[in-house]
């Protein structure tokens, strides 16, 4: 084990039981270790993804401002 994954379970281990959990349901996941198929997409999330990665191959990205827009909307 790395020393910053380490470090890591070192601090989930003062979380409350339930995020405990989340936190290991995260790493299992990012593992491939779970027993949980893939979330399926509607399609219109299937749609908007491509969109987005359209965009991106066009080089279309949020200014710095814009992005701090959406934040303060929801205020982040």
């Amino acid at each position: 084990m790395t020393k910053l994954l380490d470090q890591a379970v070192k601090a989930a281990r003062n979380l409350p039981p339930d995020a405990q959990d989340e936190i290991a349901h995260v790493v299992l996941r990012l593992a491939s270790a779970d027993d949980e198929p893939p979330v399926e997409l509607t399609p219109d999330e299937q749609a908007a993804i491509a969109t987005s990665k359209a965009a991106v191959a066009r080089g279309e990205f949020a200014t710095d401002e814009q992005v701090r827009a959406v934040w303060s909307k929801h205020g982040l």
